[in-house]
């Protein structure tokens, strides 16, 4: 009985530290698992391979802007950049210092001498915007390639009304591909 007793004993330390080992990979598992950079490599790849789609098919004649270099016009006074999103996605959060596409309208002749940069999700929207803006008031407006996506994945910053966030609109389960450490909303 000893022995048994004693080998019962030791298996409890070990049961202990492998139920312990259980329940560290339940809950830290999907947090290990949501900082594998390939997967917001493949989530920037699928942004780019649709975006490039809905220019091929919609927009063709629309100048695209890197993120990046958005990143850099955006901080000059000539440039305006026009979040063409619903006032709903604008809510949860927008690149710093963007104009809705209301207001860009509104105050139209004062933009109309600076680089115009739009976006929306993945730029769709603002692509049709763009083309519209050129046919109807003569307006180049350069579309963002990929949209607030890329933005993000390209290391850009959005705000909402209590500063720098972590939360993106996504439009739509279609889309939510923003990076793992960004909470998409939809």
């Amino acid at each position: 009985m000893k022995n048994s007793a004693g080998s019962g004993r030791r298996l409890l330390p070990v049961a202990s530290i492998a139920s312990l080992a259980v329940a560290a990979a339940l809950v830290l598992g999907p947090a290990l698992l949501s900082c594998d950079p390939g997967d917001d490599e493949r989530r920037r790849e699928e942004i780019e391979a649709m975006y490039q789609d809905y220019k091929k098919r919609s927009f063709p004649e629309v100048i695209d802007v890197e993120p990046r270099l958005a990143m850099d016009l955006a901080r000059r006074s000539e440039v305006v950049i026009v979040d063409v999103r619903t006032p709903e996605e604008q809510q949860v959060s927008m690149i710093p210092g963007a104009v809705s596409e209301k207001q860009f309208l509104r105050d139209l002749e004062q933009h109309k001498d600076r680089l115009v940069i739009g976006y929306c999700t993945i730029s769709y929207r603002s692509g049709e915007f763009a083309r519209k803006l050129r046919a109807e008031h003569g307006i180049t407006m350069y579309n963002l390639r990929g949209g607030l996506l890329a933005w993000v994945h390209d290391g850009g910053d959005i705000v909402d009304q209590k500063g720098k966030t972590r939360r993106i609109h996504v439009y739509g389960r279609k889309w939510n591909l923003a990076p793992k450490a960004f909470e998409a909303i939809w």
